[in-house]
C-alpha cells in the first residue's frame, strides 16, 4: 500500500516513535474527506500488528497480515455505525457501543502484542459516548491503541482532542496534487483539483464518477435561474435526487466564481445578487449542505435556498 506524498512525514514521525518505544495511546487522524486519512490508519495498524514488518511496513505475508486482509484479525476492531433493533442503521455510535470497546479492551491480546480499535466517524459519537470514552482515555490498558478518525474533529469534546496525539491531513501544495493525479491518469488534472477545492484524493474520485458535468450542469442551473428560465421547485428535485451534497458544494463555488467575476466587472451567471448577498448565499449554501445530514427534508432546504437566487 502505497503511501501518498503529503502523508510521508506523518508516517516518519509515526515511526520515529515506534523506533524510540514511544507510541502513544490514543491517535486522532483528521482533516478533509478524500486525503487519504483511512487508508494510512488501516496501513499503520496492520504494521502494527505484523510479525515481520519492516519499518513500519506489514510484510504482507505473516499470519497477522493474512487475517487483518481478511478482516478477521482478533486483535483489531473497527467501531462505526451500528445497528438498531429494527435493524436500521444507526446515525451515530451510542454510549453501548463504547462500553463494549472497553470490556473488549480490557482482556488481553489474543497475539501477544497490540490490541487495535479504529472509531469511524470518531465524530459521530454522540455526547455519552464521548463520556464513555474518556474513560478509556484516561486509563489506557497496556498494548492498546485507539484510532480515532474523523473528517470534522470540531464535533468532539475538547475532552476528547486534547487526550488524542492529533495527526492532521492538509490540502497538499497544487503543484503537488498536480503530479499525483497525473500519475494517477486522472485526465484534466487541473480542472478536477479545482472543482475539489484543492483536494487531490476527492478530485480523483469525483473525475472517476464524472463530477465535472456535474458541476457544469449546477452552474447551467443556476444561470437559468437567474435569467429567470428555470423553475426552483424542479432544480430542487433534480439536486436532491442526484448528490445534493456535492451539487451544493458545486452551488458555492458558483457563488464565489460569481463574486470574483464581479469585483472585476464581469459575471459568469447573470446573478443580480451584489457582492454582499452573493457572500450571504455562498455561507447559506453551506449550511444547506451540512443540514442535509439531519433530519430536515432535503427537497425544502433546496428550495429555501435556490429562491433566493436572482
Amino acid at each position: 500500500m502505497s503511501t501518498m506524498p503529503w502523508q510521508a512525514e506523518h508516517w516518519a514521525r509515526l515511526q520515529a516513535r515506534r523506533a524510540r518505544n514511544a507510541m502513544p495511546h490514543a491517535l486522532l487522524l483528521c482533516g478533509p474527506e478524500g486525503l487519504g486519512k483511512r487508508d494510512f490508519m488501516r496501513r499503520f495498524a496492520e504494521g502494527l500488528l505484523c510479525q515481520q514488518p519492516q519499518d513500519g511496513e506489514p510484510c504482507g505475508r505473516c499470519r497477522s497480515c493474512l487475517l487483518f486482509a481478511a478482516g478477521t484479525h482478533p486483535d483489531f476492531t473497527v467501531l462505526s455505525f451500528g445497528l438498531r433493533k429494527d435493524g436500521v442503521q444507526r446515525s451515530e455510535i451510542v454510549v453501548d457501543q463504547i462500553r463494549e470497546l472497553s470490556a473488549r479492551l480490557a482482556m488481553a491480546s489474543q497475539f501477544g502484542g497490540w490490541q487495535i480499535v479504529c472509531i469511524d466517524p470518531a465524530d459521530a459519537m454522540n455526547a455519552a459516548a464521548a463520556n464513555a470514552l474518556l474513560k478509556t482515555l484516561e486509563e489506557p490498558s497496556p498494548q492498546t491503541m485507539l484510532l480515532l478518525v474523523a473528517d470534522a474533529p470540531w464535533r468532539l469534546p475538547q475532552t476528547i482532542r486534547s487526550r488524542c496525539q492529533r495527526i492532521e491531513f492538509h490540502l497538499p501544495p497544487r503543484e503537488e496534487a498536480l503530479a499525483w493525479l497525473q500519475q494517477q491518469g486522472v485526465k484534466d488534472a487541473a480542472a478536477a483539483l479545482d472543482a475539489a477545492g484543492g483536494n487531490p484524493g476527492l478530485a480523483r474520485l469525483w473525475s472517476e464518477e464524472g463530477a465535472l458535468a456535474r458541476r457544469q450542469e449546477v452552474r447551467k442551473d443556476l444561470g437559468a435561474l437567474a435569467a429567470g428560465r428555470g423553475e426552483a421547485m424542479e432544480v430542487a428535485k433534480r439536486w436532491r435526487d442526484n448528490e445534493p451534497e456535492q451539487r451544493l458544494w458545486f452551488a458555492a463555488q458558483a457563488a464565489a466564481d460569481e463574486m470574483k467575476a464581479k469585483a472585476m466587472g464581469q459575471g459568469l451567471l447573470a446573478s443580480q445578487l451584489d457582492a454582499e448577498a452573493l457572500d450571504q448565499w455562498y455561507m447559506a449554501a453551506n449550511r444547506t449542505r451540512e443540514s442535509l445530514r439531519g433530519p430536515l427534508r432535503g427537497d425544502l432546504l433546496l428550495l429555501e435556498l435556490l429562491s433566493r437566487w436572482h
